[in-house]
């Protein structure tokens, strides 16, 4: 079965780091329930073959288990955790980055036919469905290049495509498929994404966002919102609070410093807007991750 020697290939290529000798393409293993822990998504698929993940998103909560996948089509701010996790049996996870451009290149060479028409509205930045077997085979295959240092330089690339084609093709292929295509929906919300994370210490107006990235002000709120699961404002408060952790994390004692430079005017409300994301106050918080009571890294594989 796939999914066996998926578990098999993840338990023996796994680094602390995470990393793998294949580019782009990251091993998790964690063995106890910790803590959630924030930070960005990145473009990315993540499969658990044993275990489980629970990932929140503004108010929504994804949670994915083994033979099933998560696509996350944009970078967003996102809280993520391991669940089912025990020394005996750790949650094992794959990720994979996704790259628009190789998508945009998979759907110029699509025949006619081949895929369905995508839809002109935005989708939720992330979705969770069942990894169908042509996929997870795809997946170990390209885990399998671990052990063949000599292939892996042709073959790498190869394998790559061909999960992007299955996700493409698959369950949630519209999603992959808009992350491809430089005038869909996605596209226009990732450029205003990408310029609020830029801008995230200064105040702005919705519609001047909305005007940067091709939409009238209505579509904007509606895409954005389907696709981030929060307004702008929300999303833009998830990057400071996020950004103020990691500062935190080195300068526990600072946090009227940090909170002016992340863009709050008020201590008081960069506090109480904290410890609403984070369960603690800011002095708390940064004590416990100095103490390494949570786990530093990325929310997801």
């Amino acid at each position: 079965m796939p999914l066996d020697e998926l578990r098999d290939m993840l338990e023996r290529h796994v680094r602390l780091d995470l990393t793998t000798a294949v580019e782009g393409v990251r091993v998790c293993q964690i063995d106890h329930s910790a803590p959630p822990v924030s930070s960005m998504s990145g473009k990315v698929l993540a499969v658990i073959a044993r275990g489980g993940k629970r990932l929140a998103l503004g108010d929504q909560v994804y949670e994915y288990g083994p033979g099933q996948y998560l696509v996350a089509s944009v970078d967003l701010p996102v809280t993520g955790h391991v669940i089912n996790a025990t020394p005996g049996s750790p949650t094992l996870g794959f990720g994979m980055t996704l790259d628009p451009a190789t998508i945009a290149e998979l759907l110029l060479h699509a025949g006619p036919g081949d895929l369905p028409r995508s839809p002109s509205t935005a989708r939720p930045g992330i979705v969770v469905s069942d990894a169908p077997d042509d996929l997870l085979d795809a997946i170990v295959r390209l885990l399998r290049l671990l052990d063949r240092p000599q292939d892996r330089r042709t073959l790498a690339p190869l394998f790559k495509r061909e999960i992007l084609w299955r996700l493409m093709t698959g369950e949630q292929g519209d999603v992959v498929r808009q992350i491809g295509l430089a005038d869909s929906s996605l596209s226009h919300i990732a450029r205003a994404i990408q310029w609020i994370r830029e801008n995230y210490t200064r105040p702005f107006r919705v519609d001047e966002v909305a005007q940067r990235s091709g939409m009238s002000v209505s579509a904007f709120h509606r895409n954005f919102q389907a696709v981030t699961a929060m307004s702008p404002i929300q999303f833009q408060k998830h990057i400071r609070l996020q950004t103020a952790r990691l500062l935190l994390a080195n300068s526990p004692n600072e946090i009227t410093r940090v909170a002016h430079r992340v863009g709050y005017d008020s201590p008081s409300q960069f506090s109480r807007e904290y410890r609403r994301l984070f369960g603690a106050p800011p002095s708390i918080d940064a004590l416990r991750i100095r103490a390494g009571s949570e786990i530093a890294g990325a929310a997801l594989p």
